[in-house]
């Protein structure tokens, strides 16, 4: 399908995209690498007047580490955060589930920075970028602000972002020593996620100090699944992981729709939360 028509710009700062941003108003759509966008506007389901084309500004491009914490450009590739060292060294479970994002053309084009700011909950990064307690930096025409991930994600395909402010960075507590598994059953290849669940897990002494799970597709949000963190919190065995991951599903609102009945996402996040914190803390 055709899309509407629009005008289109290509700033080359972000303070130069901010300034469009503002005069444009809700009238402006921001394009990172494309993957969410261009299918909206292809399916009429987006009519913004103004496309503002984020990039070739070099300053959104980027991986680095800033006293122990890792900062990712909004504008990084997935191909390059799952390639980077210092992601794989500092937050392992976004190189991991990155990997799984669609398939490589889209890896290749499609932005970490994209896909958090198109907030849909079936993609894989915004659940995981919620259970890494990350922050998304925001620069608007009164500056710039820090937004915890828990604060992000507001309503389906809705953040906290206004529309004269675009995403720059995500900042992520460096997670050295803990394990980790991203967890998704998928109907067939490079689908979206029916569910998904991201796990983080510290051990200590044998036992389960702390566990961070993010879950993806079991609301109009990515979700933490608190019940579950906090009761796997002093896990030894199997069978407490077994009993916590009962409670994964516990304050979600699942969808329904031809791929899954609410019922069998509340399943799926049990089974997958099951395996995820197994395979994280190296029990399973």
């Amino acid at each position: 399908m055709i899309p509407p028509a629009f005008e289109y710009t290509r700033p080359t700062s972000v303070d130069e995209a901010v300034r469009t941003l503002a005069d444009a108003g809700e009238d402006a759509k921001v394009l990172a690498g494309g993957q969410s966008l261009l299918p909206l506007l292809r399916l009429r389901l987006a009519f913004p007047e103004l496309v503002v084309d984020v990039g070739r500004i070099p300053e959104l491009r980027g991986i680095r580490e800033d006293e122990g914490t890792l900062v990712i450009g909004a504008m990084t590739t997935h191909h390059d955060v799952v390639r980077h060292p210092l992601v794989r060294r500092h937050a392992g479970l976004l190189a991991a589930a990155t990997a799984t994002v669609a398939d490589p053309a889209v890896r290749h084009r499609g932005t970490l920075g994209g896909s958090l700011a198109h907030a849909d909950p079936a993609g894989d990064l915004p659940a995981v970028i919620l259970a890494l307690d990350a922050t998304l930096v925001a620069v608007g025409p009164d500056g710039q602000r820090s937004i915890p991930a828990r604060e992000f994600f507001v309503d389906y395909l809705q953040t906290a972002l206004r529309p004269d402010e675009l995403l720059v960075q995500v900042e992520i507590p460096a997670r050295d020593g803990w394990g980790f598994h991203y967890e998704k059953f998928q109907r067939v290849a490079q689908a979206w996620a029916v569910v998904g669940v991201a796990a983080l897990v510290r051990r200590d002494d044998g036992r389960i100090a702390e566990a961070r799970i993010g879950l993806t597709n079991m609301g109009s949000t990515p979700l933490r699944a608190e019940a579950a963190e906090e009761a796997l919190e002093g896990a030894t065995a199997v069978g407490a992981v077994r009993r916590a991951a009962e409670t994964a599903a516990d304050g979600t609102r699942p969808s329904s729709d031809p791929s899954a009945s609410p019922e069998y996402r509340a399943h799926l996040a049990r089974v997958l939360t099951r395996r995820a914190v197994l395979a994280a803390a190296g029990m399973g």
